[in-house]
């Protein structure tokens, strides 16, 4: 037998080995991750709870997962078992199966440094934390400007913390309120409860009748409840959501909430949260909606722009006439003054300016009436901010004026092309160089300019945008977890708000895109329901995915076969 003939099958029968090998790690890492898949959607949750920003969800294991903002760490949940969990503002607390309470996220007043010892409840506030002993005496710690956390004393069944106020429900149950007490938040209403909630200024219980009564601040109706029976009841900022007994919510109050901003139930929870409100479905579904998530700030007119400018809560478009148009949220009419600008500027709070054709700086409020302090003299740009402006004389110097804590008017020397400073506390200005040079609150790094050639820039809240020579867009500082979606292609102009930016196209067109998205990123396998196993030839992901396993097998058995004739053609070769 010839080295080449030898040769040939002993490469061949490695190859086939080494095949075997990688079809059966390949086989038991398919049956593996299949494994793991199966388990983890076998999970589904059982609570959720909503802070400004993010929210958890208590699964069926006991496990917590967090999604959305985490600036302060308040998504990275600890590992173990809890029976409950809590969250508000930007951090969490949770009850441990063994009674222990343990907290995260932001700590600026001690709000996650439990005590120790056993409870039976936990409620979060905003910077501060509130939970009840077994015993039924509530305790608190954290941020006590207002008194917020001098429980009284006595037994309680429940326990609400809010917006430096809490409540309590009593044995009896009768409500009882402490800390901030201004629009009679300390006088609930008399009889009995059967839950309670603390929002930001007011507050609502539900009564054994199944009615939702609230107490407090009035703004927006949001003591006006829907008439009816509810399971539960939930408030947020300024907007409260209740659990119908037909498993709909239904919301009031403020940010434009009606009852079809809640999308159809049934659910079987409910949790409002600072602008938005998440629901349980019975499936162990998460659906969240409203706040951030949906302004309708990106609602933008159509039509032919020739420069926009997205705000805090609000945009504004300058048409090819001169005009401006300005909409936003909270389904409010937002009013501009009725003259032709060469440029506008939407700022916070529902303020903006506009470059009147001729040269001054004209301000005003989102009704359109005209705003004190403004400085006389001419102009050839102007950018509204978070409590300050600035504006670019002709000969290319920056003034700015109004509030100063971060430095963000204390302009550099120097000549400039363009000014931005928008929603945020600092100012961006293009240099006639083309280079963009930052300066007040850097926080995030969002005076931190790249190096390179821009033909524009936008100051943002905590983030800012710059438009490349060559028409692409490029944004530095906080872009809230890479959730900045920009339009692709040439832009020929962008403004960058607080939580959405939107963009000139070359065809005039405006795109708005939110900046911020948090809440609504759901892990995907949360926004479904848990899996079960399908009946037999349903062909049901489950019955798919177990296919991948018994085709690993059945390559298994091939490779195996494949080696088995190598052996045998060698035998028979040796015999020859």
């Amino acid at each position: 037998m010839s080295r080449t003939s030898f040769g040939q099958p002993a490469i061949a029968g490695g190859l086939a080995l080494a095949g075997l090998l990688a079809l059966a790690g390949a086989a038991l890492a398919v049956s593996s991750s299949w494994q793991n898949a199966a388990a983890q959607r076998s999970e589904r949750a059982v609570a959720i709870s909503v802070g400004d920003e993010h929210a958890c969800a208590l699964l069926t294991t006991g496990k917590i997962e967090c999604w959305g903002g985490n600036d302060w760490g308040q998504t990275d949940a600890p590992p173990g078992r809890f029976s409950a969990i809590s969250t508000r503002s930007f951090h969490n607390c949770g009850l441990r199966e063994t009674g222990e309470v343990e907290c995260w996220g932001r700590n600026a007043y001690g709000e996650v440094d439990a005590p120790p010892g056993r409870f039976s409840a936990i409620s979060a506030g905003d910077e501060y934390s509130c939970g009840l002993r077994e015993t039924g005496e509530a305790e608190c710690w954290g941020d006590n400007e207002l008194g917020q956390t001098d429980a009284p004393s006595g037994r309680f069944s429940a326990i609400s913390a809010g917006w430096r106020y809490s409540c309590g429900l009593r044995e009896t149950g009768e409500a009882e309120c402490w800390g901030f007490s201004r629009y009679d938040l300390g006088v609930p209403p008399d009889g009995r409860f059967l839950m309670i909630s603390a929002g930001y200024e007011n507050a609502c219980g539900l009564r054994e009748t199944g009615e939702v009564e609230c107490w407090g601040y009035d703004g927006d109706r949001a003591l006006v409840p829907l008439p009816g029976r509810f399971l539960a009841v939930s408030s947020g900022s300024s907007h409260t959501c209740a659990l119908r007994e037909s498993g709909e919510i239904e919301c009031w109050g403020a940010i434009s909430y009606d009852p079809a901003d809640a999308p159809a139930g049934p659910f079987s929870a409910v949790s409002a949260g600072r602008r938005h409100t998440c629901g349980l479905r019975e499936s162990g579904a998460v659906e969240c909606w409203g706040g951030y998530n949906d302004f309708s700030r990106t609602d933008a007119p159509p039509g032919r722009f020739s420069a926009v400018s997205a705000g805090d809560r609000h945009s504004c478009g300058l048409w090819e006439t001169g005009a401006v148009e300005c909409w936003g949220w909270g389904g409010r009419r937002w009013e501009a003054p009725a003259r032709r600008f060469s440029a506008v500027s939407a700022g916070s709070r529902g303020h903006s300016c506009g470059l009147h054709e001729t040269g001054p700086i004209v301000c005003w409020e989102w009704n359109g009436e005209a705003k004190a302090g403004t400085p006389r003299g001419t102009f050839s740009a102007v950018s509204a901010g978070w409590g300050h402006s600035c504006g670019l004389h002709e000969t290319g110097e920056v003034e700015c004026w109004g509030k100063n804590s971060f430095g963000q008017t204390d302009a550099p020397a120097g000549t400039f092309s363009a000014i931005s400073t928008v929603s945020g506390l600092h100012n961006c200005g293009l240099r006639e160089t083309g280079a963009v040079e930052c300066w007040g609150d850097n926080a995030y790094g969002q005076t931190d300019a790249p190096a390179g050639r821009f033909s524009a820039v936008s100051a943002g809240t905590y983030h800012s945008c710059g438009l490349r020579e060559t028409g692409e867009i490029e944004c530095w500082g906080y872009t809230f977890d890479g959730q900045a979606q920009p339009p692709a292609g040439v832009q020929r102009a962008i403004s960058a708000g607080t939580y959405h930016a939107c963009a000139v196209s070359v065809d005039g067109a405006i795109n708005c895109w939110m900046i911020y998205n948090g809440i609504a990123d759901i892990p995907a396998w949360l926004r479904q329901s848990a899996l079960t196993a399908p009946a037999t030839g349903s062909g049901g992901l489950l019955d798919r995915s177990a296919e991948m396993p018994r085709a690993g097998l059945a390559a298994l058995g091939a490779a195996l076969l494949s080696l088995l004739a190598l052996a045998l053609l060698r035998r028979s070769r040796r015999r020859s």
